[in-house]
């Protein structure tokens, strides 16, 4: 489910999750100081994932399932962006040379994939529901509304779309 060591306090379930791009070991031109390992506490009741299977109205497979999913649509970076991308290196000066294998770049078009084949494996009338909750965070009143669904509906078909995942996933 989470990455790192989970903690629970009071009404929350918190996680550590290591920051992406952060590795231990020495930095470039400092080899004797070694680089922590940035860590970030999160809620994981937050997200309407959690939030609705800490009330027991999803399964473990299905939580599994729609973090899976976020967690690709993150690495593919579909989210849209608020600002210049600081990671990227600028182009070499006349040369050219075969992409390197752990290139950013590859994991993102990968994830990229991924993504596309766990939506159309959920179908066209469940994608748009398992978009909005799991990738866009949205609650399920907010969903239900946007998509001009009665109330509750939206629970019902995301149950269906995250069991397709499930299946997608062979998770479980």
């Amino acid at each position: 489910m989470a990455e790192g060591k989970r903690v629970s306090g009071g009404n929350r379930l918190l996680a550590e999750r290591p920051l992406p791009g952060d590795a231990a070991g020495p930095r470039r031109g400092a080899p004797t100081r070694p680089r922590l390992a940035r860590s970030v506490t999160v809620n994981l009741a937050e997200s309407p994932l959690g939030w609705l299977h800490a009330r027991g109205l999803l399964s473990d497979a299905q939580l599994a399932a729609g973090e899976r999913l976020r967690a690709d649509w993150e690495r593919a970076q579909l989210a849209h962006a608020v600002t210049m991308d600081w990671h990227a290196a600028p182009p070499g000066r006349g040369r050219r040379s075969a992409p390197v294998p752990s290139d950013p770049a590859l994991g993102q078009i990968a994830a990229r994939r991924r993504f596309d084949a766990a939506v159309a494996a959920a179908g066209p009338g469940l994608s748009d529901i398992l978009w909005r909750v799991v990738c866009a965070g949205e609650g399920m009143r907010e969903a239900e509304q946007a998509l001009g669904w009665p109330v509750r509906a939206g629970r019902l078909v995301l149950t269906l779309a995250l069991d397709r995942l499930v299946a997608h996933y062979r998770i479980g």
